[in-house]
């Protein structure tokens, strides 16, 4: 294999790849980086990119590994699984082992069917939702992402609730024109437009603890309010617990907020790091699905026999608690010393450095609106910047989360704090 340089695949890539990348948050345009880092290995805390530099790594695949990078167990269980095939197209006793654990773990789930990716998942759990109340509305809250569905790839524009339009050339607007966006948090805004538009409401989609605006909390009694609203109206609860799923509990965030959606769409972790995404809920809606039901949802690689032994690797270990004990303790550590150098919020082991302006302390950010007028992305930026001159990677946009694992010890929390402590904007 030719091995090259920073710059010498940055630019190769670019006269291959649109951009240079295969996902544009890569780019690290938006923390003002001329070349994007190029991954060469890593292990637990760490990445090493193509020039052999290494950093502690508070991504970790964008919270998809509790154990660390190349965590032997799994790998272990992957390398076993290879040696039997790599894909066949066909059931497995994996998949219903897989199945088995997630159902046993996330409080609403009765059924559950596997894809290969986030947003394959939130595609079929809409289109399931739509065939099950033969209705097409959907509601969303601005600032939560559920892949790029072309549906959901809708922006809020003027008032509390409004009609979602495209956020992207090549989605007609007739695709978002059942799409509803209201404020996250903000339950009076989303009864509004239930009021409204209830009748015809399929859904309603939230991240229940927002993950892809910055770490953002439900308020008190939001999530709550989602459920009688939907229970009022005959719509369907989908919670994307694409991150929070087995990261802030076993159980999700629907286990440590204790209210019980229709739907769950789940990925990351529960594919071990591995392309592994899946979604569940109630039997008698998931039963609408092809082949017991009319809810056309089909693809080869799911319940990928590697994927499969991954996830199951994972998520067998995370029936114990002190898992979660531990996780809570180094977060909170992280979030502690993090305090007073912006906003921190964070729930379980997922959290977000807001970069607000010093003369407004520590001010609370409860949406979409107030991150994106509260907090600084180019200071976010100069803080990347410095961290990652010192050998610590966070993600490339103040609006995504920092992931703690396992594999982060008090070495990795203290030399994290300590550099963001020496920044100066």
């Amino acid at each position: 294999m030719v091995v090259g340089t920073r710059s010498e695949l940055w630019a190769r890539a670019q006269r291959l790849i649109p951009g240079g990348v295969n996902s544009p948050v890569r780019a690290m345009r938006a923390v003002g980086l001329d070349e994007p880092m190029f991954v060469r290995r890593a292990d637990g805390a760490y990445l090493e990119d193509a020039d052999g530099a290494r950093y502690v790594d508070w991504v970790q695949s964008w919270g998809a590994l509790l154990f660390g990078h190349a965590d032997p167990e799994t790998i272990e269980a992957i390398r076993e699984a290879a040696l039997d095939g790599t894909s066949y197209g066909a059931a497995t006793e994996r998949e219903v082992e897989l199945a088995a654990e997630i159902v046993e773990a996330i409080p609403s789930v009765e059924m559950v069917r596997l894809v290969s990716s986030g947003t394959e998942a939130a595609m079929s759990a809409l289109r399931l939702a739509r065939g099950f109340t033969r209705r097409d509305r959907v509601l969303k809250f601005a600032g939560c992402y559920h892949g790029h569905v072309d549906a959901l790839l809708a922006e809020a524009g003027s008032g509390v609730a409004t009609l979602g339009i495209p956020a992207t050339p090549g989605i007609p607007g007739a695709v978002t024109s059942h799409t509803i966006v209201c404020p996250y948090n903000d339950l009076d805004a989303a009864a509004a437009a239930v009021a409204r538009y209830g009748e015809g409401l399929a859904c309603v989609i939230v991240e229940p603890v927002a993950g892809n605006m910055g770490v953002v909390p439900p308020a008190p009694g939001f999530l709550d309010g989602l459920r009688a609203l939907c229970d009022a109206s005959g719509a369907l609860l989908v919670f994307d617990e694409v991150v929070t799923g087995f990261r802030v509990a076993r159980g999700g965030a629907q286990e440590r907020f204790g209210v019980r959606p229709d739907l769950t769409i789940l990925g990351k972790i529960a594919g071990g790091g591995l392309p592994l995404a899946a979604f569940g809920g109630r039997a008698d809606v998931m039963q609408e699905l092809a082949p017991t039901g009319p809810v056309y949802q089909a693809g080869t690689l799911s319940g990928n026999p590697l994927a499969t032994a991954a996830g199951l690797s994972v998520l067998r270990r995370l029936r114990d608690p002190l898992v979660y004990d531990e996780l809570e303790r180094r977060a909170a550590r992280l979030q502690a010393g993090l305090d007073g150098h912006g906003t921190v919020q964070r729930v379980g082991a997922m959290l977000t450095l807001f970069c607000t302006p010093p003369e407004l302390g520590a001010v609370p950010i409860r949406n979409y609106a107030l991150v994106r007028d509260r907090a600084d992305a180019e200071r976010y930026g100069a803080l990347f910047r410095h961290l990652f001159d010192r050998g610590i990677y966070l993600a490339p946009s103040q609006f995504e989360a920092m992931f703690v694992s396992l594999a982060h010890g008090d070495e990795e929390i203290d030399r994290t704090i300590e550099a963001v402590e020496s920044f100066r904007a």
